[in-house]
């Protein structure tokens, strides 16, 4: 099983002791996301410090705010790195707004630019922004490889096929008010869909309110295999494909 997105740097557990844990758990690579630049070096440092890691780099929309092209050339510098796979977690967040609305997109345009001269997938986080978000990825990401994290838009599931976005579900997808999102899971080609913990946080059932960890990706996934009508080793394998073709790793 592989862990398609997690923050190793904000759990509280050392980054070599949750890698552990997840390679007894059966994980063989986890990605590892930098949203400011601090946390970019720690996700690159843990990627050159573990086989089985490689980094994410980006600006969080909550680290939006005074967004420059210093920060963007910090970024690329980042991307440049072959041990960094994709450009993110970028994105819009109209539910927390910690960064002003046009410092987000400012942000997530530069990121979406780069992601294409780069020739990186782009890893994208919308909260209650779902209509901008998607048609700022339909003007600027028309031809990058585009993951929605933590995938929360199951009413657009019909526009994820049509472009070709590539779903991420986490452990949300196990709690008892996510049907929409079980109806998703369930409704999505193959070739889209993939599964992340979002370390430390949304520890799925039976895990719920305790903090996340790569190793509990496992829920997810068997709840994924179930409604998907398929066996945990088969729906591994299949994530394990999307995720090698979409981060090549």
């Amino acid at each position: 099983m592989v862990d398609t997105h997690c923050h190793l740097d904000s759990c509280r557990v050392p980054d070599a002791e949750l890698i552990e844990r997840a390679r007894e758990a059966g994980i063989t690579r986890l990605a590892t996301v930098g949203m400011n630049s601090a946390s970019i070096a720690r996700a690159l440092q843990a990627a050159a410090e573990h086989d089985e890691v490689f980094a994410i780099v980006g600006c969080h929309p909550h680290e939006a705010e005074g967004f420059s092209d210093e920060d963007l050339e910090e970024i690329e510098r980042a991307a440049a790195n072959p041990l960094a796979l994709a450009v993110g977690e970028t994105g819009l967040d109209h539910y927390r707004d910690h960064a002003p609305r046009a410092d987000q997109r400012r942000a997530f345009k530069a990121q979406l630019a780069l992601a294409g001269r780069a020739a990186l997938p782009v890893v994208v986080h919308t909260r209650e922004a779902e209509e901008d978000t998607f048609a700022m990825l339909a003007e600027h990401a028309a031809d990058t490889t585009v993951v929605l994290h933590c995938f929360s838009a199951p009413d657009r599931v019909q526009e994820c096929v049509d472009r070709g976005y590539v779903c991420s579900f986490a452990g949300n997808l196990t709690y008892p008010s996510a049907e929409p999102l079980r109806e998703a899971a369930r409704a999505l080609p193959d070739e889209l869909v993939m599964v992340e913990t979002d370390s430390p946080y949304l520890a799925p059932v039976p895990l719920r309110g305790k903090p996340n960890e790569p190793a509990n990706v496992i829920h997810t996934a068997q709840l994924l295999a179930e409604l998907r009508g398929t066996d945990i080793e088969s729906l591994n394998a299949l994530v394990e494909e999307n995720a090698a073709r979409v981060f090549r790793w």
